[in-house]
């Protein structure tokens, strides 16, 4: 038996990508593409809802998806961890529905952040540098706000970063510094820098293809069906 799905934001790259996938799937169908001129509506056609739309649209397809129970994959940028919580009357009106959240369906992005967290306990100077394409909207990214906020969470609270207050310093996302770079001949890239009295460790991770997204699409796609209730990132989709 196989799960029918609407992706909206079908025409972008990563929800080109998605459908493509999901052709070639055994286990899914395509039911709607949507793009930015479709009426929501065409979702209800499906079982499950995959959002990899806009920061500005994001928001209304889930409502709309969630309000009409259907089980929503978010893999557009800008859910925060404040962001999500906003939300929290809606996802309490409808605790029947699903809802994931994935800001990077990459494995190796997923697992770098998994790391970093880890390393962030032995640091006291931790600061985020992301670099993606100039195409890309949002800034800071999304993998760097999910990184950012799991560093704090396995302080126990914020990084002390001096000189916060100048611009230059970057963008503070749950205590930690973020610098966001757009630039020609780069896909993907986020380097977490730590320093310590006499070193510095950095962990890195670098996309070259889009193809490194296709196995956790997959994975995030078969998680969403059957989900009730709310979950956030991949790593909660591999148990990392």
């Amino acid at each position: 038996m196989t799960t029918s799905v609407a992706v909206v934001g079908a025409t972008g790259k990563l929800g080109s990508q998605l459908c493509q996938l999901i052709r070639d799937s055994d286990d899914f169908t395509l039911a709607a593409e949507l793009r930015s001129t479709s009426d929501l509506n065409e979702m209800l056609a499906a079982d499950i809802v995959a959002d990899v739309s806009l920061p500005a649209v994001s928001k209304s397809v889930l409502e709309f998806a969630v309000t009409h129970g259907k089980n929503i994959l978010v893999g557009t940028s800008g859910w925060s961890t404040e962001r999500i919580a906003s939300m929290e009357s809606l996802f309490a009106a409808n605790p029947q529905v699903g809802v994931l959240f994935v800001p990077n369906f990459s494995l190796g992005a997923t697992v770098a952040a998994h790391v970093a967290a880890q390393v962030a306990e032995h640091f006291e100077s931790i600061e985020i540098i992301e670099t993606h394409g100039v195409t890309k909207i949002d800034s800071p990214s999304g993998t760097a706000v999910a990184t950012a906020e799991r560093i704090s969470a396995s302080r126990g609270g914020d990084v002390p970063a001096p000189h916060a207050e100048q611009r230059a310093r970057g963008e503070l996302v749950a205590g930690v510094p973020v610098h966001s770079l757009r630039m020609l001949g780069v896909l993907a890239k986020q380097d977490v820098v730590f320093g310590g009295i006499g070193e510095t460790i950095t962990v890195s991770h670098l996309t070259t293809s889009n193809q490194s997204y296709a196995a956790g699409l997959m994975a995030s796609l078969r998680k969403t069906v059957g989900l009730s209730g709310v979950l956030v990132g991949l790593d909660k989709v591999i148990d990392l």
